[in-house]
């Protein structure tokens, strides 16, 4: 019988993505432990298993890869090569490659031929020889790390390897998105047991159903004798007896139908809520699944910026669903690439701060009640709380003196706001304030989770993500207010508590009350809704649902509390996406539709009534002036057009000395310019427009194909805010940047 290869093809991709990762958690191991024969064995194991099962397969190709850099190895554990930075760039670049084409095999893509230039770079590791030319092992750079991780919203370019190679956090993506899960063994003999439990109770329905036929041919005995009983003559007497006995076995058969049917109904609720969890079980996946690609992009990144960083991870064994395991790879690879760029200083700066010179990074996650929590910790400069206020404040976010009555906590969650970034310099990895925008929509309004955040200026900063177990059933309390029904999270609601109109205090202008000996705001949950209705405020005692999110709290006065419930949570249609208070609806016992609601909104909602806070309008926008530099017709002419369909008024220079000329003319609010520029440089021009006080502070973008470090730290030198490279320039990037700055 011939061998038919797509039948085990899914699972040799499977094995073999796993073995890849292997081999990228065991390079990183001997970076750290180079003389580890333990880890050294398991990497070449790994590699030997792809040549082997790959060779199995046909794929010849992937063989011939495996097969060299399995000889590398070979040496390495033989102490015939020695081990070093070059040869660890080389390893990486290789496993990436298998990486690349394992995924181009499971798109339905086929590979003629193994790529020659990581097959070179092998062949000259295994017999010690140094690379040359283009295949010198050099470490990634900045843009190499940039398409290793892209974040959303980018185009995600591949990884300078020889086959279109995804990033490391995206192998472990597409190992989670992928169709088929693996399932525990012990997982599937419990829900096979819990089956055979209900077949069992299924036999013990059928005699209930044999003792209701009974029961009703009984009551139908006894309605005939009782509709005969008033023309009965001689044989009344009989016929009395008859019915006595009738009425007595009914009414016993009754009562042992209620209670058999009670304890069925019982063990049915019991057998129905095991099954519940079993199931939902079966579609959970350890975080180690997404946990797993991120040792590698630390490692990479911190290379590439020159950073030494212990990159520490635990409780990859706590279980999600799949569904949010899908869902939670971006947002905390955003959270763990801005502590590495962001967060953990220079190795100069911590030592003159009196810290290690590697800088620490934590990511944990442990079970938190009915819930898991995943963090990610950094011992960095951390969040400065004036730098946020005075950022919001220099983009008209909200007017000064409401930013100086708003809370730390109020202050930290601005940089959740779409486009907001505290960094001194945008750059095509970082700075868009793209990131953290992502993490709070995919956490708070696709998972229905929260965001805490805990930070000390120069101690580091943590970031708690609290998340549901699973996405197929949400525990809510549902709640009464202005007569209708609503449902809030459970996970949102810390405390239920009865008090006294008496207790409501007065604080600053808004109602409160006292929870031991802290301080609570209370609103009512119809009134915050738009929805109050006259009468309720002479109910006595109130009913306050607690919900919080990160540190802060709020009591949501209500008409009654109904119940906890398990429930499954619909997403609202398409065109209602846009409803801030509703993440979704829940179908209730009676057929109505109840709403679910946003606890962080409600919280924000409540800020923004109490200090009757607005956005600025987008309209001003329209006054903002922008004057652009390039010597470059083209290139002018392209940003004036992008700028321009979006509202702002745009200028335009032809090099740096036209461009001063222009500025001491007029006043902008931000300056566009290229580097190479007859008669005046951008870097000049940038130096000199910093002396002019009325520039001293003006954003300024500098746009160049110059993509090197060096290049982009001679713009933060001279005073730009923001350094994209026209090689990876895209319409997003720049608008994004100009909203970041300008607004």
């Amino acid at each position: 019988m011939a061998f038919d290869q797509a039948k085990f093809l899914i699972r040799f991709l499977e094995e073999a993505r796993e073995q890849c990762s292997r081999i990228n958690s065991g390079l990183l191991e001997i970076e750290r432990h180079p003389g580890d024969a333990e880890t050294m064995n398991t990497l070449f194991r790994a590699a030997h298993t792809i040549k082997g099962s790959s060779r199995m397969m046909k794929l010849l190709a992937v063989t011939e890869v495996a097969h060299k850099l399995e000889d590398v190895l070979d040496g390495l554990r033989g102490q015939r090569i020695a081990f070093s930075k070059g040869l660890s760039g080389t390893l990486f670049r290789a496993v990436d490659t298998l990486g690349a084409m394992l995924e181009q095999i499971a798109s339905g893509g086929v590979i003629d031929a193994p790529p020659a230039g990581i097959c070179k770079e092998l062949e000259q590791a295994a017999r010690s020889e140094p690379a040359t030319g283009e295949e010198q092992a050099v470490e990634p750079s900045r843009e190499m790390i940039a398409a290793v991780s892209p974040p959303p919203g980018t185009d995600g370019s591949p990884a300078p390897v020889d086959a279109p190679a995804p990033s490391a956090d995206r192998r472990g993506e597409n190992r989670a998105k992928s169709e088929t899960i693996r399932v525990d063994a012990a997982k599937l003999d419990v829900l096979i047991k819990l089956m055979g439990e209900i077949v069992s109770t299924q036999g013990r329905w059928q005699r209930s159903t044999a003792r209701i036929r009974e029961a009703e041919r009984l009551s139908g005995r006894v309605a005939e004798l009782l509709a005969a009983r008033p023309a009965a003559t001689g044989s009344g007497e009989e016929r009395e007896k008859e019915l006595c006995r009738a009425a007595r076995s009914l009414t016993e058969k009754l009562a042992a139908l209620d209670a058999l049917s009670r304890d069925d109904a019982l063990l049915m609720e019991q057998l129905i809520g095991e099954l519940q969890d079993v199931s939902l079980t079966m579609r959970m996946l350890p975080l180690a699944t997404v946990f797993d690609s991120f040792p590698r992009t630390v490692r990479d990144l911190a290379l590439t910026l020159g950073k030494e960083i212990d990159f520490i991870v635990e409780g990859g064994e706590t279980e999600l669903d799949k569904k949010i395991i899908e869902q939670i790879g971006d947002p905390l690879l955003h959270l763990i690439r801005n502590a590495v760029d962001h967060g953990i200083e220079p190795a100069e700066v911590r030592l003159k701060n009196g810290k290690r010179e590697r800088g620490t990074i934590r990511l944990f996650a442990f079970y938190d009640g009915g819930s898991v929590t995943v963090a990610v910790q950094d011992d960095g400069r951390g969040i400065s709380v004036d730098q946020i206020r005075e950022k919001a404040l220099q983009k008209r976010l909200f007017p000064e003196e409401t930013l100086a009555k708003m809370s730390d906590t109020e202050i930290i969650d601005l940089i959740f706001l779409p486009g907001f970034s505290t960094s001194p310099i945008i750059t095509d990895l970082s700075g868009r304030g793209v990131g953290m925008d992502v993490v709070h929509r995919n956490v708070v309004e696709e998972l229905k989770g929260s965001i805490r955040v805990e930070t000390r200026k120069g101690q580091g900063i943590t970031f708690y993500l609290k998340l549901p177990l699973n996405l197929a059933v949400f525990r809510l309390l549902l709640v009464v207010a202005a007569g209708r029904t609503f449902a809030l999270p459970a996970t949102s609601v810390s405390e239920i508590v009865a008090v006294s109109r008496n207790e409501i205090i007065e604080v600053v202008h808004r109602k409160a009350f006292r929870l031991r000996e802290q301080i609570i705001p209370v609103e009512e949950l119809g009134r915050l809704l738009g929805i109050a209705t006259a009468g309720s405020e002479s109910c006595d005692p109130l009913y306050l649902a607690i919900v919080s999110t990160g540190n802060e709290k709020l009591a949501l006065i209500v008409d009654r509390l109904l119940t906890e419930v398990d429930m499954v949570v619909k997403p609202l249609p398409s065109h209602m996406k846009n409803v801030r208070l509703v993440s979704g609806v829940a179908l209730g016992s009676g057929n109505e539709i109840i709403s679910v609601l946003q606890a962080p909104t409600l919280l924000k909602c409540a800020r923004e009534q109490k200090e009757g806070r607005s956005v600025k309008p987008a309209a001003e926008r329209r006054r903002i002036s922008i004057l652009v530099v390039d010597d470059s017709l083209n290139t002018r002419d392209i940003e004036k057009s992008i700028l321009e369909a979006y509202g702002y008024s745009v200028d335009l220079a032809g090099d740096g000395m036209e461009a001063l000329e222009k500025a001491q003319q007029n006043s902008y609010d931000a300056i566009i310019t290229d580097v190479e520029m007859p008669r005046l440089d951008g870097f000049s021009l940038t130096e000199r427009l910093r002396r002019d006080e009325r520039y001293a502070d003006k954003p300024i973008i500098i746009v160049t194909s110059r993509e090197k470090d060096e290049d982009k730290r001679r713009g933060i030198a001279v005073g730009a805010n923001a350094y994209i490279v026209k090689g990876t320039f895209e319409q997003s990037n720049l608008l994004e940047t100009v909203q970041n700055l300008v607004g």
